[in-house]
């Protein structure tokens, strides 16, 4: 059964293309996009590759894709510990020490905890968390709004988040689940005199106010390194820069 042409159409749809918007994209003919999506016409092994270019398609849907049209599939999934893997592993290693005293983590595309640092260690491991645990387990449990004090402002933009990175897979159940979780939380304001959003932990006389930002490998044709995600958290205030110091002993 020929089943490229359905998830073709399934994909520029998730993208909000027409045919000839991403004919456009692709450099090739709306024609020969619908002759594409109807099975009137086969893609060869490099149309696959310019399709998934102007879709943004994930690597491991890129993969799909050439499977269903007949391919061999053409992104590898490395183990992390692979000697190819070593240069990755050292810049990875190198990011998250480096961010010290701040936490940083890196995370896979469902949020599991691939590698953490010492102060991520220290922070996640009062909520139970080490590398190989799951945030999304961890967000969506009844222990996080007891320790975050700004819980339904975080639960919503974590919901925001979940839905992108949902949208961006094409899709994502255990992704979609959780935002929905987090989307119904209650007495979240619109308003903020913040250019970002901070999440405040508080757990007994420790209270740390945190944003993060988020970085991936650029250019990876792996799809262990395509699913990674680098979390580095950052103080949103002096005093919680303080506190993180004096954890580290500095």
């Amino acid at each position: 059964m020929n089943q490229f042409p359905e998830t073709l159409k399934t994909w520029r749809k998730a993208r909000r293309l027409s045919q000839l918007e991403l004919a456009m994209e692709a450099d090739v003919s709306s024609r020969h996009i619908s002759f594409l999506e109807t099975g009137r016409a086969r893609p060869s092994r490099d149309m696959v590759a310019r399709l998934g270019e102007a879709l943004s398609l994930p690597l491991a849907t890129r993969n799909q894709m050439l499977t269903h049209a007949g391919f061999a599939v053409r992104y590898p999934a490395r183990e992390w510990d692979e000697e190819a893997m070593a240069p990755i592993r050292a810049a990875l290693e190198h990011t998250l020490t480096q961010h010290a005293p701040y936490p940083a983590l890196a995370v896979d595309r469902l949020w599991t905890v691939v590698r953490m640092n010492a102060a991520a260690e220290k922070l996640f491991g009062m909520l139970g968390i080490a590398a190989g645990g799951s945030l999304l387990d961890l967000i969506t449990s009844d222990i996080t709004p007891m320790v975050i004090e700004n819980w339904p402002e975080v639960a919503r933009h974590a919901a925001q988040r979940l839905r992108t990175e949902s949208a961006a897979q094409g899709g994502v159940a255990a992704l979609d689940e959780a935002a929905g979780r987090l989307g119904a939380v209650p007495g979240a304001s619109e308003e903020t005199s913040s250019p970002i959003i901070p999440t405040i932990y508080r757990a007994g006389d420790l209270r740390l106010s945190l944003f993060s930002t988020i970085a991936q490998f650029g250019t990876p044709v792996d799809l262990t390194l395509d699913d990674l995600k680098i979390e580095l958290f950052f103080p949103a205030e002096a005093e919680t820069e303080k506190t993180l110091r004096a954890l580290a002993g500095e």
